[in-house]
C-alpha cells in the first residue's frame, strides 16, 4: 500500500514539470496580442508563471523528498523541537525577496498601461444595455471630430434566440464556417495604426467592461466615472480585433461584442472623412424626419414593429410581455393602453426610466413615433393612436 502511494507521488513530479509548459503553449493561454504593451503583459505573465513553477517544484520537491526519506518503514522517528529563530527569519526573508523581485517588473508594466499621455486621439466609449457608443472627441489638431455612433450585434435576434421559422435546418448557424458568430457588429470602432489612442471608458446604466485581449485592454465602464486606457497598434499590424463586455451586465450580456478595426493612417483619414459625411447625412435625416407624417395607422405600426424588434424586444420581449419586475410588460399595460398616458409614454422613450436608456440620441423622431404607435396597437393593445414624429419634436 505504501509503495503504491510512493509511486503515485513520484508520477506527480514529471506532471508538474510538463503541465505548465503545455498550458503555456496551448491555445487557452494568454494571447501575446498585437501591441507593444500587450507583449509586455504577456512576458510578465510568463515570468511570473515560471517563478510560480520554480516555487512549486522547490516546495513539492522538498515535501516528496521528506516523505520518501523519512517514512516510517525506514525507521524514521519524528523529531521533537520548538521554534527556530533562524528558520523563521529564512522563510520570511526569502518570500520577501521573491515578492520584491516580482513587484518591480509588474509595477513597470502597470505604470506603462495607465500612462495615457502623448495620445493623438481620444475616443469616449460608453457602455449601454446592450451596445457600445463610440464618440471621437479629438484627433491631432481636430478638437471637435463630430463622429459618434452605436455599435450593435449584427446577428439577427431570431437566430441567436432560436426563434426563427424553420430553425434547425436552413436557419441554423454554421459555427464551423462562422468562427466569429455572435462577434460581428453593424459598425466597428475604427482607429489608426502607429498612433496612440486614448479611450475614456464610462457607462450610462450599469457596470460594463470594455475588453480587447489583443490590446491588453480591459477596463470597467462605471456609471458616473470615467476610466482611462490606451492602445497603439503598430504599423504593419493592421486588422480586425475582437473583444466583448467582460462584466455581467444583465440579460443580453453575452450579446455585447466589441470589434475594433485598425487602419493605416492614410486609410483612416479616408474613413474619417466618410464617417463625418455620414454623420451629417444622419443629422439631416433626423431633422427631416420631424416633418414626416405616417399616411396611415397601418404604415406606422408596420415601421414601428421593425424598430421594436431591433431595439426594444431584448428587454420587453417580442411578445410584449417583458421580464417583470426589471422589464415591465407593455402588453395590456396602463402606459400603452390609456390615451391619457400618451405623453408619459413619449416622455419615457425620450428620457428613459430606471434600467431603460434614453432613446433620443439613438433613434430619430420618426423611429420613436413609429415604435410608440406600434406599442399602442400591438398584442391586443387597441388605442388606435397614430403618433407622428412632430409629437417627439415638441
Amino acid at each position: 500500500m505504501r509503495s503504491t502511494v510512493v509511486v503515485r507521488l513520484l508520477w506527480c513530479i514529471p506532471l508538474m514539470l510538463i503541465s505548465p509548459l503545455l498550458l503555456a503553449s496551448a491555445s487557452w493561454d494568454m494571447t501575446p496580442g498585437v501591441t507593444d504593451i500587450s507583449h509586455q503583459v504577456f512576458n510578465l505573465h510568463r515570468t511570473i508563471l515560471y517563478v510560480c513553477i520554480a516555487i512549486g517544484l522547490g516546495v513539492f520537491g522538498m515535501m516528496f523528498w521528506s516523505i520518501l526519506h523519512h517514512r516510517k518503514s525506514k525507521g524514521a522517528v519524528a523529531a521533537h523541537f520548538h521554534e527556530s529563530t533562524v528558520v523563521e527569519i529564512i522563510w520570511t526573508i526569502i518570500p520577501f525577496i521573491i515578492l520584491i523581485g516580482m513587484a518591480i517588473p509588474a509595477t513597470k508594466v502597470l505604470v506603462a498601461m495607465n500612462d495615457t499621455g502623448d495620445s493623438t486621439m481620444t475616443i469616449r466609449v460608453t457602455g449601454s444595455q446592450w451596445k457600445w457608443n463610440y464618440e471621437y472627441l479629438t484627433y491631432d489638431a481636430d478638437k471637435d471630430v463630430g463622429v459618434s455612433f452605436y455599435s450593435v450585434l449584427s446577428t439577427p435576434r431570431e437566430q441567436y434566440e432560436r426563434q426563427g421559422k424553420g430553425f434547425g435546418s436552413g436557419n441554423t448557424p454554421d459555427f464551423k464556417n462562422h468562427p466569429n458568430y455572435l462577434m460581428e457588429v453593424d459598425r466597428p470602432l475604427v482607429i489608426p495604426s502607429g498612433q496612440k489612442v486614448r479611450f475614456l471608458i464610462t457607462s450610462d446604466d450599469v457596470i460594463h467592461a470594455w475588453w480587447v485581449p489583443a490590446f491588453a485592454v480591459k477596463r470597467d465602464a462605471v456609471p458616473g466615472f470615467v476610466n482611462e486606457v490606451w492602445a497603439n497598434v503598430p504599423v504593419g499590424k493592421e486588422g480586425v480585433f475582437r473583444g466583448r463586455c467582460a462584466e455581467l451586465c444583465g440579460k443580453d450580456h453575452a450579446f455585447m461584442p466589441i470589434v475594433v478595426e485598425a487602419k493605416s493612417k492614410a486609410d483612416f483619414k479616408v474613413w474619417l472623412a466618410e464617417a463625418k459625411t455620414r454623420a451629417e447625412a444622419e443629422a439631416k435625416a433626423a431633422a427631416a424626419s420631424v416633418d414626416y407624417k405616417f399616411p396611415s395607422l397601418e404604415a406606422g405600426v408596420k415601421e414601428g414593429e421593425q424598430v421594436y424588434v431591433a431595439r426594444c424586444a431584448a428587454c420587453h420581449q417580442v411578445s410584449g410581455e417583458g421580464l417583470p419586475p426589471m422589464f415591465p410588460a407593455l402588453k395590456g399595460s396602463k402606459i400603452a393602453n390609456d390615451k391619457a398616458h400618451l405623453k408619459d409614454h413619449i416622455h419615457i422613450i425620450l428620457e428613459g426610466k430606471n434600467a431603460m436608456p434614453s432613446w433620443k440620441a439613438i433613434l430619430t423622431p420618426r423611429e420613436m413615433a413609429a415604435v410608440t404607435t406600434y406599442e399602442r396597437n400591438a398584442w391586443g393593445n387597441t388605442t388606435g393612436d397614430l403618433v407622428q414624429p412632430s409629437e417627439f419634436a415638441k
